[in-house]
Parts: structure tokens; C-alpha cells; sequence
């Protein structure tokens, strides 16, 4: 079960029809079909020959190793691989820390036996994780396979397929509904209480919907286990081939599977020392085998959790999604299919953006990663995986945060960190050229940009720039605003943004929230109610305490009055009298 902290919010079809159940669209997701033709592969290069800001790269692997220490009382985890990139580059892959460190976990004084440094195992680029509920992602794309060849449909009954499911309620559930957590089912049910295998599957039928199936969002491991039991009725085989034949095995991912083979053993990360009451299973510490104690009693194998992987075959995932499903010559997905991972089908659920089995636009851990399109999971044992075609990056983060216990982290302030890095080291290119003021990603801070005071004689005052905004949606705000009093009082301006090749949008409210397609917007506003007293206008951009976005730019500040130029920040004396607190000038 995937248990983190949920912060504010959990979180082409084109071509002949397919047996998608009713799920047809029309249109691309960003990236996605341009990527398909391309047929990326992966490559090590530098952040320059990936577009990256070297500067910002070197910020992740600085940021991710604060969290080895205190954070706040104890490691987030004992070590963790990163890999970031961009187009076939992979400008960062980088290890720290340690993936085994502890022995064993002393719950009275909440401390840890450690290994002699001599025999602790340093986590190493290749070193292979548990990969927790990112293990739902390729339950996901197995089943949406089995959708492109037309042996399940989007919106058919599970018990269509499984008729023993649709006992206790649950006749009605969909596929859908089963990949976007929508189905009613309790996020999950203690399977390893019961005897048999046979038991644990009877106690998934009769278990029923804790809300109407469709009703609402409850996220939960019980949609993707019960997804993999119908994978393997309709298909006749085990799910670990499925993911072999359908995924790994094609794509060249030798280091992606369930149940890793002894062998492997020195290869991955330890976990937790697995003892009740924290775990519903005293097996001590767990080093090479599943950690998710259902999937542990499942024998190993199941939807929700069991797979194991590092962090460059999950890269090669990635670049396979945002080539539209194809990686070299190989494909697993039509662009048509991977564009439904993209697709956001829990609009009546705001906050819980969701394609089939992947999440979407979620801050809490994509950080400023997050848009409308990009997609991504977690995983309990401090994994994360996020992909953004409308900047074709993808970030993976690999953690043993439950090494030695789980309750030694919280909330998922690496995974945000190293999202906020990897954001920020896309460029912005300015407007105009040059640079343009920046307003940076700090959380919980407001930064103000004021013109000098001004006269507007006449009812054609106006306000011209650029304009270029990603924040938290509802929370981080750019607001214009005007005072007549010498700034003792300010009210808002309403103003309207044009972005290339659409209609002009009205902000009566005099702000702006949430995502602006990462495409300048020229930007007016009417400054006839002020005219005839002096006047000083700002922007004002306040953020929320917990998550950012990529920020906001201004360029090209003008104000005109009858077709006379009061101010042209272009103008070195002018640009001088602005007054910028918390703002910056940027070249990118």
C-alpha cells in the first residue's frame, strides 16, 4: 500500500477505432505524437545537450542529500538513486547514501543498529529498489494493452471478466473505474490474515465499495490487485510473464522484475525491519524481498506492489511513454493507447487528476514538475517517477525510506526538492530576448514588482507586457494591482492575456492561477479608471506554503497614454525606478 502523506491533494487517439469501451477522444497530448515519430533512445550526455541548466542539476543531487540527514529528527532515507533527463539525455544519474545501512530496529529508543562502515553497502547507480506502488504503473499499462488488442474495454463490468468480483456491491464496477480509483473500494484489507491463497482472493470479492462505485476518489492498492487477477483470467497467464513478455523483456529492462533471484541480493536496497505493530508481519529486516506485506503473502507477484527495479530501466520506461510508446524500434503501446495514461478522466474529482494508472498534476510530489499532462506515481517504500511531455523530461527517484522503519519519514519533501530542480532547470526563454524579471520558486513568500508613480492624463492609459506564469493552482497567485494613494492601498486590475493563436482571456479578477501552457501571453490592461491622479502599478506574486510552481515572468513592461510612452522598462532610466522585492532579473 502506498501510505504517503497525501499534502493538499492526492495525488492521439488517431487512426482506425480501438475496443476502448467508450473512452474515444480526439487531439494529442503534449509532446507525446511529435516524440512517437522521433523514437528516442537513451543516452549519457551533459545537461547542456539535454537543454538543462547545469546549475540547477547540481542543486538536485545537493538538496537530495540534505535528506540523509535529520529530516527533521531522522534520515528520510538511508540512501537513494537519482536519474534525470531530457529528450534521449540523461544529464543526471547520481547515488548517495547507503542501500543497506541497518541491522535492526530498537523501537523503545526509537534508534537503529547499524552496520560497521566497512560492511555497509553504498547505493550505487545500478542498485535495484522495491518499488512499492510504482508497481501499479506496469499493472496499468498491461491492462491498457490488453485495451488496444480489444480482450477488455474501458467501460465493461470487472465481473463481466471476474464474476466473483462483483460480489458485496461491486457488480457494477468498471475497468475504468478499477484504474483511476474510482471504484468505492477501502484503500486496502489485511489479505495476510488469512491461511490460503484461495481465502485472500475471497475476502477481495466480498469485500465491498466503502462509497457508490463512480462516486468519488478513494485511492487504493485493491483496484490494481483486483486489476491483475483479471489480466490473468482474460490473458491465461501469470502476471510476472505478462510483465516479462508485454514490457521488460521487449524493452531491454533486465533489471525490472518480481521476486529478484537470490543472486541479486547484493544488488538492492534493504527495507524495513518488519516486525508488528508497524508491520502486519514479523519478518525482520527485509533485504531482497517484496516489503508490502499482501504482496509478500501473494507470494510476491501481484497489482499493487512486488516489482523490483533501478533507476536506468525506469528511465527507459519513461522516454518509451513520451515517445508515445515506442523506444528504438520497439513498441509496447500505440501513441493512441499511451495517450490515455496523459489523459485526465476524473474531471468530476478535481484535485485527483488521473489517466489510466497514472497520476496527474499532483504537487505534492511532482513539485513544479506538476502540469495538466505530466504523469507519474509514488511508492511507499520512497520511490517516485515523474514524466512531463510539455517539457519532455522525466525524473526518477529511488529511496529506501523505510530502511530501518517506516515511521522514521513523512511527507515527500525529496521527491518535491529534486521536482522543483529539475523544473527549474528547463529554460524560460524571454519574450523579447534577453532577460526578463523573475520571480523564483520560493514557498510561503510574496514578492512584489512595482513601476514608479505615473500620471495618466486621459481615458486611453494602458498597461502592454509579457506574461508568463505555472503555479500552484489556486494557491500561488499573480495579481496586478493599482493605488492612487502612494501605495497605502491597493486594489486589482482587471487585465487580458492573448497566448499565440488564441483568444483573448478576461482576468476580471485581476490575477492569474495554475498553468499557462509554458507559453508567453501578451498581456494589456485599461487604465481609464485611474486616470487624472497619480498612479503606481505592481505585480504581486504570493505563494502557498507547502508546493510551487515553476514560477512567473514579466517582460516588456509599457505603459501608454494616448499614444505617449509614460514608461519603457527597454529604457535604462526607466528600468532603474522599478522597484523589485523578491524579483530578479533572468535570462532563463
Amino acid at each position: 500500500m502506498d501510505g504517503d502523506v497525501r499534502g493538499v491533494s492526492r495525488r492521439r487517439l488517431a487512426g482506425a477505432a480501438m475496443a476502448l469501451g467508450g473512452a474515444l477522444m480526439t487531439g494529442s497530448t503534449p509532446g507525446t505524437a511529435a516524440a512517437a515519430e522521433r523514437g528516442h533512445t537513451l543516452r549519457r550526455g551533459s545537461a547542456e545537450r539535454a537543454g538543462l541548466l547545469p546549475e540547477h542539476l547540481d542543486r538536485l543531487v545537493a538538496d537530495a542529500e540534505t535528506f540523509l540527514g535529520p529530516s527533521p529528527d531522522h534520515p528520510w532515507y538511508a540512501g537513494a538513486v537519482l536519474l534525470a533527463g531530457r529528450g534521449g539525455t540523461v544529464a543526471l544519474h547520481h547515488a548517495i547514501g547507503d542501500a543497506v545501512r541497518y541491522t535492526a530496529y530498537d523501537e523503545k529508543g526509537d534508534t537503529a543498529a547499524e552496520l560497521p562502515p566497512g560492511r555497509r553497502i553504498a547505493a550505487a547507480k545500478d542498485t535495484v529498489y522495491d518499488l512499492a506502488s510504482l508497481s501499479k504503473l506496469f499493472t496499468s499499462l498491461l491492462a491498457v494493452q490488453q485495451i488496444e488488442r480489444g480482450t477488455l474495454a474501458l467501460e465493461e463490468p470487472v465481473a463481466s471478466y471476474l464474476p466473483e468480483f462483483g460480489a458485496a456491491g461491486k457488480q457494477g464496477v468498471t475497468v475504468r473505474q478499477l484504474l483511476t480509483h474510482t471504484s468505492g473500494f477501502p484503500p486496502w484489507i489485511p489479505l495476510y490474515g488469512a491461511a490460503t491463497y484461495e481465502e485472500r482472493l475471497r475476502l477481495i470479492w466480498n469485500e465491498a465499495p466503502a462509497s457508490p462505485p463512480g462516486s468519488a476518489y478513494l485511492y487504493s492498492d485493491l483496484n490494481l490487485l483486483s486489476l491483475h487477477l483479471l489480466l490473468e483470467r482474460i490473458t491465461g497467464r501469470p502476471l510476472d510473464v505478462l510483465l516479462r513478455d508485454g514490457i521488460t523483456a521487449p524493452l531491454g529492462m533486465h533489471r525490472t522484475r518480481y521476486n529478484p533471484p537470490a543472486s541479486w541480493r547484493a544488488g538492492i536496497a534493504a527495507t524495513e525491519d518488519a516486525r508488528r505493530p508497524w508491520s502486519g508481519i514479523d519478518r525482520g529486516m527485509v533485504w531482497g524481498e517484496v516489503h508490502d506485506e499482501n504482496a509478500y503473502c501473494l507470494g510476491g507477484v501481484a497489482g499493487h506492489a512486488g516489482v523490483f527495479s533501478c533507476a536506468w530501466d525506469l528511465a527507459v520506461l519513461a522516454r518509451t511513454l513520451l515517445n508515445g510508446g515506442s523506444y528504438g524500434r520497439t513498441r509496447i503501446l500505440r501513441p493512441a493507447s499511451t495517450d490515455l495514461l496523459f489523459r485526465d478522466f476524473n474531471t468530476a474529482f478535481p484535485g485527483h487528476e488521473h489517466g489510466l494508472g497514472f497520476e496527474l498534476h499532483q504537487h505534492w510530489y511532482m513539485g513544479a514538475m506538476a502540469t495538466p499532462h505530466s504523469a507519474g506515481h509514488t511508492g511507499f517504500t520512497g520511490t517516485s517517477f515523474v514524466i512531463d511531455p510539455s517539457t519532455d523530461t522525466f525524473l526518477v527517484l529511488l529511496a529506501n525510506s523505510v530502511h530501518p522503519v517506516r515511521t522514521w519519514r513523512a511527507g515527500s519533501a525529496p521527491r518535491v526538492a529534486a521536482g522543483n530542480a529539475l523544473a527549474r532547470a528547463v529554460p524560460v526563454r524571454t519574450a523579447h530576448g534577453g532577460a526578463a524579471w523573475f520571480a523564483g520558486m520560493a514557498r510561503g513568500t510574496t514578492a512584489t514588482l512595482t513601476l514608479p508613480e505615473l500620471l495618466v492624463t486621459t481615458e486611453r492609459g494602458r498597461l502592454d507586457l509579457s506574461l508568463w506564469w505555472d503555479t500552484e493552482p489556486g494557491v500561488g497567485t499573480l495579481a496586478l494591482e493599482a493605488s492612487a494613494d502612494t501605495g497605502a492601498t491597493w486594489r486589482p486590475v482587471p487585465f487580458t492575456t492573448v497566448r499565440p493563436g488564441g483568444p483573448p482571456l478576461e482576468h476580471v479578477s485581476g490575477s492569474v492561477t495554475g498553468w499557462s501552457g509554458r507559453v508567453w501571453h501578451e498581456a494589456s490592461a485599461d487604465l481609464a479608471a485611474w486616470h487624472g491622479r497619480p498612479l503606481r502599478l505592481r505585480w504581486r506574486y504570493t505563494t502557498g506554503p507547502l508546493y510551487v510552481g515553476r514560477g512567473v515572468y514579466v517582460d516588456g513592461v509599457r505603459v501608454v497614454d494616448d499614444g505617449r510612452v509614460l514608461f519603457d522598462e527597454t529604457r535604462p532610466t526607466d528600468a532603474a525606478r522599478i522597484e523589485a522585492a523578491g524579483w530578479a532579473r533572468s535570462a532563463d
